[in-house]
């Protein structure tokens, strides 16, 4: 429990420090509507999102209003579409897509996440058909999400799912190309995609979860750069050591309320509880960015030397404080560095502090990868296949999470600038190492063996 001083510090963070619930979403398990046939598949659907979603949005409200804690977004995570998508060819599944749109409208959500597929060692005949997909259902809907896991620790890294999600990219980059492949956005490739994840675009809910749940994401940039800039302004100034007990302190009060509330909410709608993803999850604003952080610490800008050192300690404190602070932390659980989401790391690539093949290390030691990323138009779709096989490698070799969510932006060039608005925020462009010879290198296909350290039996 929180001590009366610790209650009186988390409600400083609510009106000071930008502390708020990011996202409750409901996860819904989709495969009691398997169907050959698309209209009832379609119907079973919406009926089974409209029973349980109902109520979510005004739950929601009603409890942050209780609390006085915003929850900013309210979001639906389903089975990986392909599970259901057997019987169905892409244009069909392009429909399919569009029924979860209209189903997260009807409920208010901001997004329903699960239009994706597991393919870590290889495509059934439906995840081939909802990859083939992807490009038409995110350019032609809303709120939809997709995510696709083409690696594990356990099974590798299956190169023709990376190649062929280069070249997916591509195209959806180019169908939505009015608003300089914004659908993109909502596109990630994993390695070890957690099945209770609840932020966007990856969330989905995985096959051994239950039919219904409530996983909550709470997220605190904001308040753990004030607690450092208090320690900072001590004397004498506190080690490394010392910082990172203030991480993990302030990472437990945070993660404790995302549970009062996430539970809550749960009880409120009769489901169970199931996790709480403390991730360090930035907003376009002051105040709100992981980068700050670093600045906080002495640095110039994330980017520079020292970087990955204390990313490294920041991710391993979050972590630590937030398991202690509850015995269902699951997602991610880190700190996410997404370049346009993120005003500090933002600022820092416009300034040259943080080129690619930086941010590419630094996500050795972070949650999630390359986040929100945008790319000269022209770059190749072999290229982009490239840079996500070197993510995937960083999650197979590191038995972690690593996730790749590229834009390359039509008809823009490194060093020019896109907005996207809203929690996506705006990014200069970033250089990448375009070069004809990646098409031979992605062609090889088949699949990078697992490591030898998965063999635990």
């Amino acid at each position: 429990m929180l001590t009366d001083r610790e209650v009186t510090a988390t409600i400083e963070m609510l009106k000071n420090e930008h502390l708020d619930v990011r996202a409750i979403t409901l996860g819904l398990s989709l495969l009691d509507c398997l169907s050959d046939d698309l209209g009832r598949l379609s119907a079973k659907i919406l009926d089974k999102i409209s029973r349980h979603a109902e109520n979510l949005v005004r739950v929601c409200d009603q409890v942050g209003e209780k609390y006085g804690i915003p929850i900013v977004n309210k979001r639906i995570a389903v089975s990986p579409v392909s599970a259901l998508a057997g019987p169905f060819n892409p244009g069909q599944l392009v429909k399919v897509a569009k029924v979860l749109d209209k189903a997260g409208q009807e409920a208010g959500v901001d997004f329903v996440g699960g239009f994706g597929a597991l393919v870590e060692k290889g495509f059934s005949k439906g995840d081939a058909a909802l990859i083939d997909s992807i490009p038409a259902a995110l350019s032609e809907t809303a709120r939809v999400c997709s995510s696709v896991n083409v690696a594990s620790s356990r099974d590798g890294i299956n190169m023709d799912a990376v190649a062929l999600m280069g070249r997916t990219i591509k195209e959806t980059a180019l169908l939505s190309r009015d608003s300089d492949g914004l659908a993109c956005a909502k596109l990630v490739v994993f390695a070890n995609i957690p099945p209770d994840m609840p932020f966007m675009a990856g969330a989905y809910q995985g096959l051994g979860e239950p039919d219904a749940v409530i996983n909550v994401g709470v997220s605190g940039p904001g308040v753990v750069k004030k607690a450092i800039d208090r320690a900072m302004g001590q004397t004498p100034r506190p080690s490394f050591g010392q910082l990172s007990e203030v991480i993990k302190r302030t990472a437990f009060k945070v993660t404790r309320v995302g549970e009062i509330l996430g539970r809550e909410v749960a009880a409120a709608l009769d489901l169970p509880f199931g996790v709480v993803d403390l991730s360090l999850a930035p907003a376009p604003q002051v105040g709100d960015s992981v980068g700050e952080i670093f600045e906080s610490f002495g640095l110039r800008a994330i980017g520079a030397p020292g970087s990955t050192a204390l990313l490294a300690l920041l991710n391993d404190a979050v972590k630590k404080g937030g398991a202690f602070a509850s015995s269902h932390v699951g997602g991610l659980s880190g700190a996410f560095i997404p370049v346009s989401e993120d005003l500090g790391i933002g600022a820092a690539a416009e300034a040259g502090y943080l080129g690619l093949e930086k941010l590419e290390a630094l996500t050795s030691v972070c949650s999630v990868g390359l986040d929100m990323v945008s790319l000269p138009g022209d770059t190749s779709a072999a290229t982009l296949a490239a840079l996500i096989a070197d993510e995937m490698a960083i999650g197979v070799i590191n038995h972690k999470t690593t996730a790749a969510r590229l834009i390359p932006v039509p008809g823009k060039k490194a060093g020019d600038k896109v907005h996207y608005g809203g929690l996506l925020g705006s990014a200069s462009i970033m250089e990448v190492r375009d070069y004809p010879e990646a098409e031979a290198f992605v062609s090889l296909g088949g699949r990078i063996p697992a490591p030898i350290h998965s063999l635990r039996n």
